[in-house]
């Protein structure tokens, strides 16, 4: 269960109640332009006062239920924001970071699917079956069904609730889709990647098709040319111009920057033609694009009187990939493996109702942490029979409290290629150490099996036109290691192994992963399934799985039979009277 008391309702209630108000008709198209416009003009001057909006529209109290604004970018590393030392510009994130609260001990998952699944549920990737890689777009794979999801949360306390972007957590039947998970509305796409501009995506060879959904159909009128940043930052301001701000709203913004494909408008590269990495020069561009986006949803915030009731939420999902573009330096490795370039994420809290406005969080935090946080800021309730792995993390980010959080399973995946001279005894006999595993207890973190990539990839790597590796720093460990123990607070770039100076801390370690193990519930991974091809749903990825229709025919077929079948005994017995009476009549 999440941990923490959380007082902020009752504290806002107190305070002073502001007045908001909205213009019902203003026309959305007067955001859709994609310039820097100064936050502090909006609302001066004749055309954008909001008590000239309050007038027409009228004015209603503050609700003591937050507006939510979740946004995750995707891919993006933990170097590539300015406050971080980024060459990439950054200023929107620069200043909502600045103004907020930086989240600087902050971790995700190392990929997209896991990142997803644990913050709309609280729980680790072991408890929902999601423990291995990634939902494949041809899988007939979702989110577990059985599992209760945010959106889903907070509609219970009266909350609409939208999504905008990427999905990636499974759609093989129609029940997976986000509009069935919790949230009113969706648009956006349903797989992991696709093309910035067309929306379409091919998984192999002649398994290609269009994804790109308004709720439960394919958005075809949308299909201008768009890129997708743009088009998604559009879609937000239109939810947030219609809306009424006195009621409260879930906003859950999954963009698709900064992930590969490499895609991004001709003007964003301007500032970053001295970048002669042709990939970083892309990245870079998107950064900046992703970036303006996220000042136009700021200002139509303000705009549509959102703001001053609001909690903006900024996240990656997983940490960069080099290869494309990305760069976690100084932290060590990258997007798919459990060093802290994978897992260790761009995060802040920006909103005008923080305690502690311009601050540093060291505190532990994790993703599934957003769970019960914000479900306890919107005053709704946990069940006692959810067991989640996430903490009420509020008063730790507004107040600067101390962590309820002591703990991270990074994760624990039993069918990852095994490591060749994992055993047992390498793990004193209590844990396999061929198994790809990632706990963090407190300082410590330990990594057993596979643990993936390894290099620390400084910016020199980016120098050059195409990508080189001689920048790298490698280490070469010996043969038949296992088993690693950093204290990841004294050496957060993984520098300096411990497991042989520290073996009561790896036992240590080792036996709570092996209490983890034992809470673990079967992994979800089933082979891909032929039907999911888009070209048998007329060019679109979608659900295809057809249970119901099986579930019919099959019922259908035993109605049938047994129609049959009493229609011999009704026979029968109509032959039988029949003889019978003949017998009479003969007789």
């Amino acid at each position: 269960m999440a941990r923490g008391g959380c007082s902020w309702p009752q504290r806002l209630r107190k305070g002073k109640m502001l007045a908001v108000g909205v213009l019902a008709g203003l026309s959305v198209l007067s955001l859709l332009t994609y310039g820097y416009l100064s936050w502090d003009s909006l609302g001066r001057g004749p055309a954008e006062a909001p008590a000239a909006l309050g007038e027409e529209r009228g004015v209603g109290a503050l609700s003591s239920q937050p507006h939510i604004v979740f946004i995750l970018a995707d891919d993006q590393g933990f170097r590539d924001v300015g406050y971080h030392g980024s060459e990439i510009r950054t200023p929107t994130l620069d200043k909502l970071a600045a103004e907020g609260v930086k989240l600087e001990n902050y971790y995700v998952q190392p990929m997209c699917t896991p990142s997803r699944s644990q913050f709309i549920t609280g729980k680790y990737q072991i408890h929902t079956g999601l423990q291995h890689s990634i939902i494949r777009p041809t899988q007939p794979n979702c989110l577990p069904l059985d599992n209760v999801t945010l959106p889903q949360k907070l509609k219970e306390v009266g909350y609409s609730t939208h999504m905008v972007g990427k999905w990636h957590l499974g759609f093989y039947r129609k029940e997976c889709m986000p509009t069935q998970r919790g949230f009113d509305t969706f648009f956006g796409s349903l797989l992991g990647s696709g093309d910035y501009y067309t929306h379409f995506k091919c998984d192999s060879p002649g398994i290609c098709g269009y994804d790109l959904y308004e709720n439960d159909n394919a958005a075809w009128d949308h299909d201008n040319g768009i890129y997708s940043t743009q088009m998604y930052t559009q879609k937000v301001q239109q939810i947030l111009a219609s809306h009424d701000p006195r009621k409260p709203i879930f906003l859950y913004i999954a963009y698709q920057a900064v992930h590969s494909p490499l895609q991004a408008p001709g003007k964003y590269f301007e500032h970053y033609r001295s970048i002669n990495n042709i990939n970083r020069r892309r990245y870079a561009a998107m950064l900046a694009c992703l970036d303006e986006a996220i000042n136009n949803v700021t200002l139509a915030l303000k705009k549509y009187g959102y703001y001053d009731n609001s909690i903006i939420i900024y996240s990656s999902d997983n940490g960069g990939q080099p290869m494309a573009g990305g760069s976690n330096w100084p932290l060590r490795g990258s997007k798919g493996t459990y060093w802290e370039g994978g897992i260790r994420a761009v995060g802040f809290v920006h909103s005008p109702l923080l305690k502690n406005k311009g601050s540093v969080c060291k505190e532990l935090v994790h993703i599934t942490d957003w769970f019960p946080t914000l479900i306890t800021l919107a005053e709704g309730q946990i069940d006692e029979d959810i067991q989640l792995d996430g903490y009420d993390i509020w008063e730790t980010i507004s107040e600067g409290r101390r962590s309820p959080r002591v703990d991270i399973l990074h994760n624990i995946d039993p069918i990852y290629t095994k490591a060749k001279n994992g055993s047992w005894a390498a793990g004193y006999g209590i844990w396999n150490t061929a198994i790809q595993s990632a706990i963090r207890v407190n300082h410590w973190k330990l990594l057993t099996g596979n643990p993936g990539y390894s290099d620390w990839v400084p910016p020199q790597a980016f120098s050059n036109v195409g990508p080189n590796r001689w920048h790298n720093e490698r280490v070469s460990w010996s043969a038949g290691k296992t088993v690693w123990l950093f204290n990841i607070t004294a050496d957060p770039y993984e520098r300096v192994d411990l497991s042989s100076k520290y073996p009561d801390v790896v036992k240590q370690l080792l036996r709570r992963l092996s209490q983890f193990n034992k809470t673990a519930v079967p992994v979800r991974y089933p082979p891909k399934d032929p039907r999911s091809n888009p070209k048998l749903n007329g060019g679109v990825w979608g659900p295809w799985f057809k249970e119901d229709e099986k579930k019919k025919k099959s019922d259908k077929s035993k109605g049938a039979n047994k129609q049959k079948k009493n229609k011999k005994k009704a026979n029968r017995k109509k032959g039988q009277s029949l003889h019978c009476r003949s017998r009479l009549a003969g007789g």
